[in-house]
Protein backbone atom coordinates (compact mmCIF):
# COMPACT_ATOMS: atom_id res chain seq x y z
CA UNK A 1 0.00 0.00 0.00
CA UNK A 2 1.05 3.23 -0.95
CA UNK A 3 2.05 5.47 2.11
CA UNK A 4 0.90 9.36 1.45
CA UNK A 5 2.91 10.53 4.42
CA UNK A 6 6.48 9.08 2.84
CA UNK A 7 5.50 10.20 -0.82
CA UNK A 8 4.58 13.70 0.54
CA UNK A 9 8.17 13.86 2.32
CA UNK A 10 9.70 12.54 -0.68
CA UNK A 11 7.86 15.36 -2.82
CA UNK A 12 8.86 17.70 0.05
CA UNK A 13 12.69 16.61 -0.29
CA UNK A 14 12.43 16.63 -4.33
CA UNK A 15 10.94 20.44 -4.16
CA UNK A 16 13.53 21.83 -1.68
CA UNK A 17 16.47 19.83 -4.33
CA UNK A 18 15.11 21.46 -7.17
CA UNK A 19 14.50 24.94 -5.22
CA UNK A 20 18.42 24.78 -3.85
CA UNK A 21 19.58 24.61 -7.61
CA UNK A 22 17.76 27.59 -8.88
CA UNK A 23 18.61 31.00 -7.88
CA UNK A 24 15.94 30.95 -4.97
CA UNK A 25 17.47 30.79 -1.59
CA UNK A 26 16.37 26.84 -0.69
CA UNK A 27 18.50 24.84 1.38
CA UNK A 28 17.55 21.11 0.46
CA UNK A 29 20.44 19.21 3.04
CA UNK A 30 18.50 20.35 5.86
CA UNK A 31 15.20 18.33 4.75
CA UNK A 32 17.39 15.63 3.47
CA UNK A 33 19.09 14.81 6.44
CA UNK A 34 16.13 15.13 8.81
CA UNK A 35 14.56 12.63 6.43
CA UNK A 36 17.08 9.97 6.60
CA UNK A 37 17.70 10.37 10.30
CA UNK A 38 13.75 9.85 10.76
CA UNK A 39 14.75 6.53 9.01
CA UNK A 40 11.47 5.88 7.45
CA UNK A 41 12.73 6.26 3.77
CA UNK A 42 16.17 4.55 2.71
CA UNK A 43 18.92 6.30 1.87
CA UNK A 44 19.04 4.91 -2.05
CA UNK A 45 15.35 6.63 -2.30
CA UNK A 46 16.28 10.05 -0.67
CA UNK A 47 19.59 10.44 -2.93
CA UNK A 48 17.32 9.68 -6.00
CA UNK A 49 14.90 12.11 -5.25
CA UNK A 50 17.21 14.96 -4.40
CA UNK A 51 19.24 14.29 -6.77
CA UNK A 52 16.36 14.43 -9.63
CA UNK A 53 14.81 17.59 -7.91
CA UNK A 54 18.37 19.03 -7.95
CA UNK A 55 19.33 17.87 -11.72
CA UNK A 56 16.07 19.23 -12.87
CA UNK A 57 16.73 22.41 -11.33
CA UNK A 58 19.89 22.95 -12.67
CA UNK A 59 18.38 22.00 -15.89
CA UNK A 60 16.28 25.17 -15.55
CA UNK A 61 19.30 27.31 -15.23
CA UNK A 62 20.72 25.89 -18.02
CA UNK A 63 17.18 27.06 -20.27
CA UNK A 64 17.62 30.47 -18.61
CA UNK A 65 21.27 30.71 -19.71
CA UNK A 66 20.85 29.90 -22.98
CA UNK A 67 17.64 32.73 -23.49
CA UNK A 68 19.31 35.24 -20.69
CA UNK A 69 21.28 37.14 -23.66
CA UNK A 70 17.68 37.89 -25.20
CA UNK A 71 17.85 40.28 -21.93
CA UNK A 72 21.10 41.54 -21.63
CA UNK A 73 20.57 44.99 -22.81
CA UNK A 74 17.04 45.57 -20.35
CA UNK A 75 18.05 47.69 -17.35
CA UNK A 76 16.37 45.31 -15.05
CA UNK A 77 18.84 42.67 -16.44
CA UNK A 78 20.42 41.22 -13.36
CA UNK A 79 24.02 41.14 -14.21
CA UNK A 80 26.60 43.96 -15.40
CA UNK A 81 27.59 43.59 -19.17
CA UNK A 82 31.41 43.63 -16.81
CA UNK A 83 30.17 40.72 -14.59
CA UNK A 84 28.79 38.62 -17.66
CA UNK A 85 32.03 39.02 -20.04
CA UNK A 86 34.32 37.75 -16.56
CA UNK A 87 32.06 34.49 -16.19
CA UNK A 88 31.52 33.77 -19.85
CA UNK A 89 35.74 34.35 -19.62
CA UNK A 90 36.08 32.50 -16.37
CA UNK A 91 33.74 29.49 -18.26
CA UNK A 92 35.76 29.50 -21.51
CA UNK A 93 39.10 28.91 -19.77
CA UNK A 94 37.87 26.23 -17.34
CA UNK A 95 35.66 24.77 -19.12
CA UNK A 96 32.77 22.51 -18.60
CA UNK A 97 34.84 20.53 -16.20
CA UNK A 98 33.42 23.56 -14.04
CA UNK A 99 29.96 21.73 -14.04
CA UNK A 100 31.24 19.01 -11.80
CA UNK A 101 31.29 22.40 -8.79
CA UNK A 102 27.73 22.73 -9.46
CA UNK A 103 26.84 21.04 -6.01
CA UNK A 104 28.84 23.66 -4.39
CA UNK A 105 26.49 26.90 -3.54
CA UNK A 106 28.27 28.82 -6.11
CA UNK A 107 27.31 26.25 -8.27
CA UNK A 108 24.34 27.49 -9.72
CA UNK A 109 26.25 30.26 -11.73
CA UNK A 110 27.79 27.63 -13.81
CA UNK A 111 24.63 25.81 -14.57
CA UNK A 112 23.15 29.46 -15.92
CA UNK A 113 26.88 30.27 -18.05
CA UNK A 114 27.09 26.68 -19.57
CA UNK A 115 23.49 27.34 -21.06
CA UNK A 116 24.99 30.73 -22.40
CA UNK A 117 27.78 29.17 -23.74
CA UNK A 118 25.87 26.94 -25.71
CA UNK A 119 27.33 23.83 -23.88
CA UNK A 120 25.73 20.69 -25.50
CA UNK A 121 23.03 19.17 -23.30
CA UNK A 122 23.93 15.81 -23.32
CA UNK A 123 27.24 16.75 -22.13
CA UNK A 124 25.87 19.37 -19.30
CA UNK A 125 23.67 16.89 -17.81
CA UNK A 126 26.07 13.92 -17.66
CA UNK A 127 28.28 16.40 -15.50
CA UNK A 128 25.83 17.57 -13.51
CA UNK A 129 24.36 14.40 -12.85
CA UNK A 130 27.54 12.50 -11.60
CA UNK A 131 28.31 16.19 -9.32
CA UNK A 132 24.67 16.33 -7.65
CA UNK A 133 24.37 12.49 -7.31
CA UNK A 134 27.65 12.61 -5.87
CA UNK A 135 26.86 15.47 -3.11
CA UNK A 136 23.58 13.37 -2.07
CA UNK A 137 25.23 10.25 -1.76
CA UNK A 138 28.24 11.75 0.29
CA UNK A 139 26.09 13.36 2.36
CA UNK A 140 23.42 10.16 3.02
CA UNK A 141 27.18 8.22 3.70
CA UNK A 142 28.27 11.24 6.18
CA UNK A 143 24.47 11.14 7.91
CA UNK A 144 24.96 7.22 8.17
CA UNK A 145 27.97 7.30 9.67
CA UNK A 146 27.69 10.10 12.15
CA UNK A 147 24.63 8.42 13.48
CA UNK A 148 25.88 5.07 13.88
Amino acid sequence: MLDLSLLAQLATLFLAAFGAATVLPFQSELVFVGLQLAGKIDPVTLVVAASVGNILGAVVNYVLGRWVEHFRKRRWFPVSNLQLAKAQEWYGRWGVWTLLLSWAPFGDGFTVVAGMMRTPAWLFLVLVTIAKTGRYAALAWATGAASG
